[in-house]
């Protein structure tokens, strides 16, 4: 049974692209914009520190009911009882984590393959995240994947798709009207510096979100 969620402006955290604001006050601004779900994800802090963002992002979900997912780290999403985790491929299989967050929590997996794709799916998956569908600065390691390969995903599985990698004003419509002209529905898109190394994160927010066209819900 897939969750009710909308993944539609879906706001992935890196807060060293923030020169004012403190994380928890940049989600909030981007919140305020129109970001539809976050996730935490912070590769480079400690433990103790990811823990304690953690706490003070969650506060200001909660505040705005909107889905707080930890990336990578099972044990932060545990400790705050946050909403789900997104997995890479090297992060701990999808069926174990389903097994110990249970059937309520949110879990969504990194995909580049229709392999990949399908084993997501049948390890109890809620959504993919696929990409990158552009080049990036935020992941220097990324793969970027064609459209016809998120064709042959959306075919092969029924579960939501989240679009990942590169997504910003200029790159959006382009990207929305290939889905168009592929017949390709997605259920969102994943940002990242288009929204927190702006000057203005709320209106970066608003700006992407009036781009963003209504989709096929699965």
């Amino acid at each position: 049974m897939q969750k009710n969620i909308d993944y539609s402006l879906y706001l992935v955290t890196d807060s060293q692209l923030m020169t004012t604001n403190t994380l928890a006050e940049a989600v909030e601004q981007a919140i305020l914009g129109g970001v539809t779900l976050v996730q935490l994800r912070e590769k480079t802090t400690t433990t103790k520190d990811f823990y304690q963002q953690a706490l003070a992002v969650q506060k200001i979900c909660q505040k705005y009911q909107i889905p707080l997912l930890i990336n990578d780290r099972l044990d932060i999403a545990l400790a705050i009882d946050a909403d789900g985790v997104h997995l890479g491929q090297n992060d701990l299989p999808a069926h174990i984590a389903r097994k110990i967050l249970g059937t309520k929590k949110i879990i969504g997996v990194t995909t580049k393959t229709v392999a990949q794709a399908k084993q997501a799916q049948q390890d109890g998956a809620d959504y993919l995240g696929v990409g990158a569908m552009f080049t990036t600065t935020t992941k220097q390691d990324t793969q970027v994947i064609d459209i016809h390969t998120l064709k042959q995903i959306r075919d092969a599985v029924d579960l939501p798709i989240v679009t990942i990698g590169g997504i910003h004003q200029i790159t959006l419509p382009i990207l929305q009207q290939n889905l168009v002209k592929q017949q390709i529905a997605v259920q969102g898109f994943a940002v990242v510096s288009a929204i927190l190394a702006q000057n203005d994160i709320q209106h970066a927010s608003q700006q992407l979100k009036t781009m963003i066209c209504p989709v096929e819900t699965l």
